[in-house]
């Protein structure tokens, strides 16, 4: 064979086997997508380029600021070679994977409604999927390659009876350059499942406050003139942990979670953690919780109960400098983000006790929700964790800060409105306990009342409250069921018993939890607002409807009196979240 036809033999093969490269003149299908939402409908287009067997499919947007991590994304499909390329291309990178265009995984039902037009209907996931093609055109396109191979054209797609796409009425003839149909270079080549993760992966912005941190008891605590940032920082005798770093202001699609992961590093029992953040750290002219944890809990302001006992930081509480007619200087307690209970001993302690049936975990992972407090999460911000205990092992800890977008744009325009505020209203959780911080005994002898300000561009007013009652066996409020009651200027509004359960449900997080003669283990105990290996999720009251001006929040619990030594105490945060009226900035 001479060797000019093994050229051309050669070529003709790669050009069979590759995208279909260097082609001229392409025709175009433009698809209507619609979206469906309460308040209506939204329409988008899907354009799809065509030119012998091969096509080229991509949705139409106007996207003008996508958020950081998004992949504009392409869809070619080869016919001849049966093949789909699913290409990401984002800002640095572009990657890449191939699948094959024919499925038999898929089972569908045949309608033939004419001698060209053929519906195709199976279920999936619970969903009916009709894909409507006509072979009118001469062509096998699909804009939904991820269903399989068809003959014909699709003209439509239902799902559950609702129309998701529609064929426009007309094709368009358009002249591209050579090779613009499908690039020669498609990127990085990742399997499907890859890909996937890496889009996500890129989408959700992540901050890693602490990194597998210790958390335990005889640190030596750090004093510093000026809290530095990106730098972790032990308190309390190495009980807490801090961090100031700079957070970015997010528009208001996005949702924020924290994500802490937790396991014994010595401590084996139950101990009480908290996530919190000290709100105007940075301000030198007032008090702030920072103050107690640099230096000594009295010296915020403190409430004295009727037990003769200080109470220090619990409460907002007027500065000095605010006597002196400075009105903006008022102190407030630390915002709690989670509240959450470290398991007996789990990690650390594995190899300790075999129990058949059971598999320890090698660690515990919460999560929960922050969004409402997202006005908190922006800028300079200090953020603490705190676990409780007397053993130089301790805890690790791992903390992330996960924000997920709810749209690709990032809506510039969204900063121009005011969307509300949290103020911090109540915190009995002492997380400053190894320093000489009063544990929340106030509510055997006394009610908690603050005071707090409606204005007129208060349109939703939320009370954000968390509450875990803590003491003793038996008689003990951590295993007393106690009604909470709420009363707003002095009349009562809600009542609400801290109470779980279904502790023992969590047993495998529990590997030294103390087992009974009966078959149960502490760690089943049910618990006024929590289990051992658990966070604690806020509940919420509605205010809204009050009238602008001054009100007050009254807290009051029937704790329980101290017995052989021991007492009983309220872990209390409250925070009131206001939502205002769309009002521009001017």
């Amino acid at each position: 064979m001479h060797s000019s036809k093994l050229i051309i033999i050669v070529l003709a093969s790669i050009a069979a086997a590759m995208p279909c490269w260097g082609q001229k003149k392409t025709a175009q299908l433009t698809y209507y997508r619609y979206e469906y939402h309460n308040e209506g409908r939204d329409t988008a287009l899907t354009n799809v380029e065509y030119e012998a067997s091969c096509y080229h499919i991509q949705n139409v947007g106007d996207i003008q600021h996508p958020i950081p991590g998004y992949a504009e994304k392409h869809t070619y499909v080869n016919n001849t070679t049966d093949s789909v390329y699913y290409q990401y291309r984002f800002s640095d990178s572009s990657y890449y994977t191939v699948s094959a265009l024919r499925r038999d995984d898929i089972q569908w039902d045949t309608q033939h409604i004419d001698s060209k037009t053929t519906r195709y209907v199976t279920s999936i996931n619970s969903n009916r999927i009709e894909l409507v093609f006509s072979t009118r055109y001469g062509k096998d396109i699909t804009p939904l390659p991820y269903y399989g191979r068809f003959q014909g054209v699709m003209t439509e797609m239902r799902r559950n009876g609702q129309v998701q796409m529609e064929l426009a009425p007309k094709a368009t003839p358009r002249v591209v350059a050579p090779g613009s149909l499908i690039p020669r270079e498609l990127g990085v080549r990742k399997s499907s499942r890859e890909l996937s993760n890496l889009e996500k992966r890129r989408m959700v912005l992540t901050t890693r406050v602490f990194n597998d941190e210790q958390i335990c008891w005889g640190k030596e605590s750090s004093h510093v003139e000026e809290m530095p940032r990106d730098t972790t920082l032990h308190f309390a005798g190495g009980t807490l942990i801090l961090k100031r770093l700079r957070l970015p202001k997010l528009p208001s699609h996005y949702q924020t979670f924290v994500e802490l992961r937790q396991r014994s590093n010595g401590d084996a029992y139950d101990r009480t953690g908290s996530v919190f953040i000290i709100p105007d750290a940075g301000n030198s002219l007032c008090p702030t919780f920072f103050d107690a944890i640099n230096g000594h809990p009295d010296s915020l302001p403190s409430i004295t109960g009727r037990d003769g006992q200080r109470y220090q930081g619990i409460v907002p509480g007027i500065s000095l400098m605010q006597r002196y007619r400075i009105s903006s200087l008022v102190y407030t307690p630390p915002v709690e983000l989670m509240r959450f209970f470290t398991p007996f001993g789990v990690g650390h302690y594995n190899e300790r006790i075999r129990l058949d049936g059971l598999d320890w975990e090698e660690e515990t992972f919460y999560k929960q929700e922050v969004t409402d407090l997202q006005s908190l999460l922006q800028g300079d911000v200090w953020i603490g964790c705190f676990i409780g205990n007397y053993d130089g092992g301790g805890h690790r800890v791992t903390l992330d800060i996960k924000s997920y977008p709810g749209d690709y744009e990032w809506d510039l325009d969204d900063d121009t409105y005011v969307k509300g505020m949290v103020q911090s209203l109540v915190n009995t959780c002492n997380v400053l306990e190894m320093a000489g911080q009063n544990y929340g005994k106030i509510f055997g002898t006394d009610s908690i009342t603050v005071s707090f300000a409606v204005t007129p561009l208060d349109s939703v007013l939320t009370l954000r409250y968390i509450s875990t009652g803590h003491g003793g066996w038996g008689e003990g409020d951590e295993f007393v069921p106690k009604e909470n009651e709420l009363f707003i200027d002095g009349v009562k509004r809600f009542g609400y018993t801290p109470w779980r359960s279904d502790c023992g449900r969590y047993r495998e997080w529990n590997p030294v939890s103390g087992n009974f003669w009966n078959g149960l283990s502490s760690s089943d105990l049910s618990r006024s607002g929590w289990c051992p290996g658990t966070a604690t999720q806020p509940v919420y009251f509605d205010l809204s409807g009050l009238e602008p001006g001054t009100h007050t929040l009254t807290i009051a619990i029937p704790q329980g009196q101290p017995i052989e030594g021991g007492f009983s105490h309220w872990n209390v945060s409250v925070q009131l979240i206001s939502r205002f009226k769309d009002i521009r900035l001017q």
